[in-house]
């Protein structure tokens, strides 16, 4: 199989998309949600998606005959999920933060909440 190696895609951009962005990506934004939901601290998430990009480094390699022990994929790989896992955590967040302390705080836009009044 050829690859089309890239700065960021060490296989096609289409094996990239599906493995990292939406089978690892969907895990990542619900291990942040979890994490936001527990009121769980960032060093907690960041642990999980170290994990979780080895794991999908894994994938990479069993699935699309991708590199296993790539230090600059494995760091593409968890930028990504770092980013996808912390977009999870905000979003649930401010949804919290707008219901539970919702005398003093209310939503201002998906990410962010601010005082009410």
């Amino acid at each position: 199989m050829e690859h089309a190696n890239g700065p960021i895609w060490e296989v096609t951009f289409w094996e990239f998309f599906f493995v990292t962005v939406l089978l690892a990506g969907s895990a990542a934004y619900l291990t942040g949600r979890a994490m936001a939901r527990t009121w769980q601290g960032d060093g907690h998430l960041a642990f999980y998606i170290v994990l979780l990009a080895a794991a999908t480094r894994f994938i990479h390699f069993a699935l699309f005959s991708g590199t296993l022990l790539s230090l600059h994929y494995y760091i593409v790989d968890l930028f990504v999920l770092l980013i996808i896992a912390f977009i999870g955590k905000r979003i649930t967040r401010a949804g919290q933060m707008a219901t539970q302390y919702s005398f003093q705080y209310r939503r201002s836009g998906p990410l962010g909440w601010e005082r009410s009044g």
